[in-house]
């Protein structure tokens, strides 16, 4: 049996990434994308495909400069907002999606109060980048800036986007996004009350703890 390569290995990583953001409702139809960094090499979901029809052959790649250089499908729409993550953050993989909640939450406010203490797992308040035509270098720009310090933002009137070290790490920040956003949609739902927010500084409390998580010792 010949012997994969990284990309190959990665590539199968993003669909299964890909899969489990509808399985999961995160998006509906074609909407959302993934990507991941392999080397100078990103591989990124292709247009308007369903991502329970992508196979092997279907590896859609692009260097940092936006050529392509794998593949025959034409890469997402929303390129131009993958590449300027993979270059202007430490980001090996990010995940984009249309999630239900954290779009209504996009439509609300410049950002997401302070309703729960894994805001700190996203860097700090979660910021919303201002509405800007998908797939535009404008989006892009806009969204890179909502990102200063934080691995994840709400993209106003769109979704939401969240970048980490491998692709389950940015799998996870967009699950925690969005089960902010329903938290504090519920809590702020209930008539004649108003939910209970966090301070910076127990916020900052939270984030110092965190350094110290996981199996480790």
């Amino acid at each position: 049996m010949a012997e994969r390569s990284p990309l190959e290995d990665a590539w199968d990583e993003l669909v299964a990434t890909a899969r489990r953001t509808t399985d999961e409702g995160l998006v509906v139809g074609t909407s959302g994308n993934v990507s991941v960094r392999v080397g100078d090499t990103v591989l990124v979901t292709p247009s308007g495909v369903p991502y329970d029809r992508l196979g092997p052959g279907d590896a859609v790649g692009v260097g940092l400069d936006g050529r392509q250089v794998l593949g025959e499908l034409k890469p997402t729409s929303e390129l131009p907002l993958h590449l300027a993550i993979h270059r202007g953050t430490d980001a090996t993989a990010v995940v984009h999606t249309h999630a239900v909640h954290a779009t209504a939450v996009s439509t609300l406010v410049t950002e997401l109060p302070l309703i729960h203490y894994m805001a700190a797992a996203l860097g700090g308040p979660v910021r919303v980048a201002p509405y800007a035509l998908y797939g535009s270098d404008e989006l892009a720009g806009l969204t890179l800036r909502a990102l200063r310090d934080r691995t994840g933002c709400l993209l106003r009137n769109h979704g939401a986007v969240t970048y980490g070290a491998t692709l389950d790490q940015a799998y996870d920040r967009t699950a925690q996004l969005e089960w902010m956003c329903r938290v504090w949609l519920a809590a702020r739902s209930v008539p004649g009350l108003a939910p209970s927010l966090l301070s910076r500084e127990e916020l900052d409390e939270v984030s110092s703890k965190l350094r110290d998580y996981g199996p480790g010792r």
